[in-house]
């Protein structure tokens, strides 16, 4: 496995948080190199199979043209939802350091039910969405599934989903931000971004990258105040959670 080529980082993360612009901003360093293409993602540890395949046929996709100068990652946004990646991924890559963005959230759920709508897979409104969501989960068609269009709060519960990336890798090897600092300081995020990979820092990638795959919020009407408070309150437990597993660095989201 030791002649393999490999990634020595993985970006995932919730989905509509940011991950394709971490991907971008990680790609223009000269000394880090993603897999290509960026879509589709590889999916290689989320995907039976893919999996079944082996970690030969991993490295022979995605990484063998990567040259052995450069560190190596891929981004695979959906591996935060599944505690099957992260036991396989610290099987076979137990050295490698991981990236996960995250959202407010109660943003993130309302950005992934209007990027639903704007692609033809929601017709209720958001409130609906909500209480359909469960239902809708259970029965969402196989073409569907890895995009999940339809999971809006399950996907906000970060700390259920980050504990077994915690309790397979060393804290040293996970690295949590923020899709708001993103938007707010992009040269500082870059930056950490970088020194948590172990290159040269240049915060210039990210002050000059604009945002991708942003959904049309504006012209797609705003979250009830009402319902924002409905959600404030099903996800203060689990904020609370997340803030008990990340520490005091990582700052508290506003309701």
């Amino acid at each position: 496995m030791s002649a393999l080529r490999l990634p020595d980082f993985i970006i995932g993360g919730a989905p509509r948080s940011g991950t394709t612009w971490l991907y971008a901003v990680a790609d223009r360093h000269p000394d880090l190199e993603l897999a290509k293409p960026v879509v589709p993602e590889p999916k290689f540890f989320l995907r039976d199979d893919l999996y079944a395949r082996g970690i030969k046929y991993y490295s022979d996709t995605w990484f063998a043209s990567i040259p052995r100068g450069k560190i190596a990652g891929e981004k695979s946004t959906n591996y935060l939802e599944s505690a099957v990646a992260a036991e396989r991924i610290h099987q076979c890559l137990p050295t490698a350091r991981l990236l996960f963005v995250l959202r407010n959230p109660i943003d993130r759920a309302f950005s992934n039910f209007l990027w639903s709508r704007q692609n033809g897979v929601e017709t209720e409104d958001f409130e609906t969405a909500l209480a359909l969501e469960q239902d809708r989960e259970l029965n969402t068609p196989e073409e569907l599934r890895y995009a999940r269009p339809h999971a809006l709060f399950s996907r906000g519960l970060y700390a259920e989903l980050l504990r077994p990336y915690f309790a397979y890798f060393p804290v040293e090897q996970i690295h949590v931000l923020r899709y708001e600092d993103i938007m707010t300081a992009p040269g500082t995020v870059a930056e950490s971004m970088h020194r948590f990979l172990g290159v040269s820092p240049r915060p210039q990638d990210g002050e000059s990258q604009d945002a991708l795959n942003a959904a049309k919020e504006a012209h797609n009407g705003t979250m009830k105040p009402a319902t924002r408070d409905q959600l404030s309150a099903r996800y203060a437990k689990a904020n609370e959670q997340l803030y008990a597993l990340l520490g005091p660095t990582f700052p508290v989201w506003p309701d």
